[in-house]
């Protein structure tokens, strides 16, 4: 086994009073950052040249959990993002947060669904499909086992591609193309996929990790050397690990609802959500709801853009 390694992060990066921030993304295309604010309805973006002087921030008329750029190159993309958002897939413009949607998830009509449920988190895979897992929305009511994975490929065709989650979360796939990766917060478990590339089928679930405390893996990022760097909610913790499972590494945080890293270089970009103060975490909540980043001495593996084909 590696030498465990460990990581300490004292200040936040981007000092803000955030209430969930989540997506951490990196544009390479803009050399920009952005995260989102799922309870706040904000999109956030930061200038990477220049700092967290340049943060900007728009209003988007429902919650987003996480983003992806566009493959497309057409004027009429210009300004435009792929996200997850309350009810479905959506367009996004950056600079004002409207959206417009491309599928919905569930009919309007259907009232109850439509209200109670919110999409989460998800990524876009090597074919140019969106992946997404959609979620009780907390302020209708507390998550249960109606977790939803949906993937949305390029000719805006929505597939159901698992059910019965509770909080489905980080999602991603190894450098071989072969292997898709999920989370579970609520269960504490990651699971793997044997992944079809070609065809965005998955088979053969099983456990890949699953942590052995009452914390919450959440979103993740996957470096070159195949491991999984996993936000544990609650545990004021980034862990490390390894394609075989294992933890080999953590960075420790001031705050303890971690929620969300992304690889820019070798650093991490971190986010967190608002937290009230205990007797082991007295400062968490000064340092709740903002953004921090570490060097680490590895790199990501790179994002892929949604391929939108209607």
């Amino acid at each position: 086994m590696p030498e465990f390694q460990r990581w300490t992060i004292t200040e936040p990066y981007i000092d803000i009073s955030g209430t969930l921030l989540e997506g951490s993304f990196y544009d390479e295309t803009r050399n920009e950052y952005r995260f989102v604010d799922i309870w706040e309805h904000k999109l956030y973006s930061m200038d990477l040249a220049k700092g967290p002087s340049s943060l900007k921030v728009v209003e988007t008329p429902t919650s987003i959990g996480v983003t992806a750029n566009l493959a497309n190159t057409e004027d009429v993309y210009k300004n435009k993002i792929a996200v997850g958002a309350k009810q479905g897939f959506a367009l996004a413009n950056r600079e004002t947060g409207e959206l417009t949607f491309l599928r919905k998830a569930w009919d309007e009509n259907d009232v109850r669904s439509f209200e109670r449920m919110r999409f989460n988190d998800g990524a876009v895979d090597s074919h140019g499909r969106f992946w997404a897992g959609a979620m009780n929305d907390p302020k209708v009511q507390q998550p249960k086992d109606e977790g939803v994975l949906f993937r949305l490929d390029p000719d805006l065709s929505l597939h159901r591609m698992v059910e019965k989650l509770t909080i489905p979360n980080g999602i991603g796939w190894n450098a071989k193309d072969d292997t898709m990766y999920l989370t579970d917060s609520p269960t504490a478990t990651i699971y793997a996929f044997d992944f079809d590339a070609r065809t965005g089928a998955i088979s053969n679930r099983r456990v890949h990790f699953k942590l052995d405390e009452p914390l919450e893996p959440d979103g993740f990022a996957i470096d070159e050397e195949g491991c999984i760097w996993s936000a544990i909610y609650g545990g004021a913790k980034v862990i490390r690990i390894s394609p075989t499972g294992e933890i080999i590494g953590e960075i420790v945080l001031p705050t303890r609802n971690v929620t969300c890293p992304a690889f820019i270089g070798t650093e991490l970009f971190i986010t967190t959500a608002k937290d009230e103060p205990t007797d082991h975490f007295r400062h968490s909540a000064m340092y709740g709801g903002k953004v921090y980043k570490v060097d680490v001495g590895v790199r990501g593996l790179p994002k892929h853009k949604f391929r939108l084909e209607a």
